[in-house]
């Protein structure tokens, strides 16, 4: 698709130069029978410079061509009826053009919403320069205090903030089709926060833009097909509230030292588990992280609304590591899966990876 889309509108731009031919009778044109006055001939060749210039701006990525194709196939379009013996089979270029030209422009608005948002999560992020001791760690339940000794977050300053890539699948229903995606999560671990945008392929051609946010004790999920059509719009209700602290809880462990936050409270369960309980704003969650015998995270498991809208209904949720590596010496699950424990037998619904993990870095990736 990358490079058929442009050669069909080089191949449909450069036909539109037959009509400013024949008006200003600069090549024999037998084929257009229809007549073509000098007026219609700037119009066909004006859509053809703007075909180019939605060329120009694809392959440089600008975020006008979507609108530039529009406004030409649109124009075209009215060119076309014109002359309609002659030129209609150029509506099929029209509707192909338009058709992928406005998921474009919806994904870009989609995307510019949530940079903004992002934005204005950074600029609130405040830098902390406190460093992890043994002492300050001494309340902690003894495998959670383990568990920092062995990741190397002992020692280290405090993550406040961090930003993220992830790849992975995932998908919608037990035995469904698995689904890739990619993510770009921002983090504030100051003041509770998180914005997760993700592109999933859904299939050939089809694509869903989503939006998983935490804020202020809030959450929200958006979620589009084709960036256009909504299919999950959630916001600010106990089920969506509670769920986002448990996934901003299940995910603490990218970044260990929030376990000292002032918003989570310990529990001592065994020598291999630890119940925290996390109150911030008008919302509260809790689940029990598991622990091995060395000291690594294993898995975080709670109580979470499954679905939406009138049908949620609690089940057990989990997030279990599946591969550990070093960021910035601080070693992690990076791979994990999450599952839902349901009475029929366990839906492994999302498999992720962090590509990268950067904290204490309040900026935009490039």
């Amino acid at each position: 698709m990358k490079y058929l889309l442009p050669l069909l509108i080089l191949i449909h731009a450069l036909i539109h130069l037959i009509g400013f031919f024949k008006a200003f009778q600069l090549v024999e044109i037998n084929n257009l029978t229809s007549s073509v006055s000098k007026s219609a001939g700037v119009v066909w060749l004006f859509t053809t410079l703007l075909y180019f210039a939605v060329l120009a701006g694809y392959f440089l990525d600008k975020p006008f061509w979507p609108v530039i194709a529009i406004i030409a196939s649109v124009i075209s379009q009215v060119m076309i009826i014109l002359i309609w013996n002659d030129a209609r089979f150029g509506t099929f270029a029209n509707i192909l053009i338009i058709a992928v030209a406005v998921p474009a422009y919806a994904n870009y608005r989609f995307q510019h919403s949530v940079e903004v948002e992002t934005t204005r999560l950074i600029l609130g992020i405040k830098p902390q320069t406190h460093t992890v001791t043994e002492e300050a760690c001494a309340q902690l339940p003894p495998p959670v205090q383990r568990w920092l000794k062995v990741s190397g977050a002992i020692g280290k300053g405090i993550a406040y903030c961090a930003r993220i890539h992830q790849t992975g699948s995932l998908r919608t229903t037990p035995g469904g089709k698995w689904m890739p995606f990619s993510a770009t999560q921002y983090v504030d671990l100051t003041n509770p926060a998180f914005i997760w945008n993700t592109t999933v392929q859904a299939a050939p051609l089809i694509t869903m833009n989503g939006l998983d946010k935490f804020e202020t004790g809030k959450g929200e999920m958006l979620i589009k097909l084709l960036a256009l059509i909504p299919v999950v719009n959630e916001a600010d209700n106990p089920k969506i509230n509670s769920g986002s602290m448990l996934r901003y809880l299940g995910e603490s462990v990218w970044y260990p030292t929030f376990v000292l936050s002032p918003y989570i409270f310990w529990e001592s369960k065994d020598s291999l588990s630890a119940k925290a309980t996390m109150r911030y704003g008008n919302t509260s969650a809790e689940g029990i992280y598991y622990f091995n015998n060395e000291g690594d995270f294993v898995a975080f498991e709670a109580d979470r609304y499954y679905g939406s809208g009138e049908d949620a209904r609690i089940e057990r949720w989990r997030v279990e590591a599946t591969d550990y590596q070093n960021f910035e010496g601080i070693r992690i699950p990076y791979k994990n899966k999450v599952i839902w424990k349901l009475k029929e037998g366990d839906f492994i619904w999302l498999e992720l990876e962090l590509t990268a993990l950067e904290t204490n870095k309040p900026e935009l990736f490039d």
